[in-house]
């Protein structure tokens, strides 16, 4: 795991307890200059050795975990969700009962940071770590906000019972094995902490049943969620997810369901903002989705080879 520090990079080896278990020591370390300095390398270069595909930039780091641009333009496409996911819940950056005074809080996947950073703002008692495979985040930060580059579907480093509220959005087609997910993040929250995961369904539908299951934009989506599951990364998360948490020992489980229109047909002023940032955000990620899983993938793009 390496901390994406706005100071300086440093590179965090998990030490081991007489259990065999890591712990992190509850990154109390990580705000004290003189104490980052003790344990300094430099960043990690597989993290910053982007690679270029098809004229669209990837990860370093766990190259091919994650088969989507961490690029500009991709970013604007995160940053796109965070304002759909706002707008649909209210203003609010989350739905879960926290206290009013959290301590620390992880945000799984973080992207480009925003979420975090505004949870930041939000919460000035709080230590708000954000981890990701690509270290994209803004340097000038709240003081109270970190950033990680850190592969989620390893074992967590992180201190077991320590944390109040673990947040995660958007991030199906990039974890494994949501059941060792949720085990982990079960492990790391105090007793009474919550964990909010907030996923869109890989489906597109209409009230009137006027857009057919088998249209273009469903096929396209049936392609990218197969494409996914073939590199072993599951997409399908909404009807399974009150099931994996109960099962990793989450109790008072709530299950939201809300629609996010596309496009600008609401009639609503709400839901016709919803759609229009929607409708973006789909023209954005269609591109950066595509072109791995279906040239690596699904290998549907690829010119044939000349005969001799």
């Amino acid at each position: 795991m390496i901390l994406y520090d706005d100071i300086v990079p440093v590179q965090i080896v998990p030490q081991s307890s007489d259990q065999g278990e890591f712990y992190d020591e509850d990154y109390d370390g990580f705000y004290e200059y003189d104490d980052i300095a003790s344990i300094t390398t430099s960043l990690s270069t597989s993290a910053t050795d982007y690679k270029f595909e098809n004229g669209r930039r990837y990860h370093g780091y766990k190259e091919g975990q994650w088969p989507v641009p961490n690029d500009e333009k991709q970013q604007n496409q995160m940053d796109l969700v965070h304002q759909v996911y706002t707008l649909r819940l209210g203003g609010k950056l989350y739905l879960a009962p926290i206290d009013e005074c959290p301590q620390k809080i992880l945000d799984v996947g973080t992207g480009t940071g925003i979420w975090a950073m505004e949870m930041g703002d939000l919460h000035p008692s709080a230590v708000v770590i954000g981890n990701d495979l690509s270290p994209i985040q803004p340097r000038w930060v709240p003081p109270n906000v970190k950033f990680e580059i850190d592969d989620f579907n390893e074992p967590w480093v992180q201190t077991p019972s320590s944390y109040d509220f673990v947040h995660a959005r958007e991030i199906h087609g990039a974890v494994s094995d949501w059941r060792q997910f949720c085990s982990e993040a079960f492990r790391i929250l105090k007793p009474g902490g919550w964990i909010e995961v907030a996923e869109s369904a890989a489906e597109l539908r209409s009230d009137d049943g006027t857009l057919p299951k088998d249209c273009a934009l469903n096929t396209w989506l049936n392609n990218v969620s197969e494409g996914f599951e073939r590199i072993g990364h599951t997409v399908v998360v909404g009807p399974n997810i009150e099931g994996w948490l109960r099962e990793a020992g989450f109790e008072e489980i709530a299950v939201k369901v809300f629609k996010l229109p596309v496009g600008l047909w609401p009639k609503n002023k709400v839901e016709r903002d919803i759609g229009a940032f929607n409708l973006l955000n789909m023209i954005e990620y269609v591109e950066g989705a595509s072109l791995q899983i279906y040239t690596r993938v699904l290998k549907v793009l690829q010119t044939p080879a000349a005969p001799t």
